[in-house]
């Protein structure tokens, strides 16, 4: 089996951006890139303000509803479509129910064969790059370092505290088993320049 979908997990400003840029580049076919910003720029502007949608405190913390999971849903049906169409795929996202976030996509991804990536980054250098950008609120960066990790199950992690995106684009030994939707940890074939985990146990 081929790897359609890379999931790349990570809080605000932790550098899955770059990283996803260069995959596209390094990665010997082509790959589609989907992020969690884009879907929530595609969001009616009512909807990122209400209770239902998505709302974002002055202290960085976020806060979804009823309407915004039901358009996620939606989203993320949409792009494991794509992958079982025939596309290669990376999904730049933010577990912010970090195992429950893995779980919808888990069971939204069936038997698509997957590789959960997990992209770290220390909070300070984090919520640095945060204010450097001047697009989110002030705190979300430390707030989601670590609790969009809780739980959550990677067959490779990176950590862009001190390594450029390239390199980690290039990481090539997993460090946690792959977890299939059965919950099991086979090993399986990932993309060239990503070496599948064989040692699991």
């Amino acid at each position: 089996m081929t790897t359609r979908v890379i999931v790349l997990n990570g809080g605000s400003s932790s550098g899955k951006s770059g990283i996803v840029r260069c995959l596209q580049e390094v990665l010997p076919d082509p790959w589609l890139a989907f992020g969690r910003d884009s879907f929530v720029d595609a969001l009616p502007a009512k909807t990122q303000a209400s209770d239902a949608g998505i709302e974002i405190s002055a202290d960085g913390r976020v806060s979804v509803g009823a309407e915004f999971r039901a358009l996620e849903a939606a989203w993320t049906e949409g792009i494991v479509a794509m992958a079982r169409a025939g596309a290669r795929i990376v999904v730049d996202d933010v577990f912010l129910g970090g195992a429950s976030s893995q779980q919808r996509w888990r069971k939204a991804l069936g038997e698509v064969n997957v590789l959960w990536v997990g992209v770290r980054c220390e909070s300070a250098v984090a919520a640095g790059r945060e204010i450097a950008r001047g697009d989110r609120e002030r705190g979300m960066a430390a707030l989601q370092a670590e609790t969009v990790h809780e739980g959550v199950v990677y067959d490779l992690e990176v950590d862009t505290t001190r390594t450029e995106s390239l390199v980690c684009a290039h990481q090539r030994r997993p460090r946690q088993p792959t977890v299939s939707a059965d919950g099991s940890a086979p090993g399986r074939p990932t993309p060239d320049g990503l070496r599948e985990r064989r040692d699991v146990g």
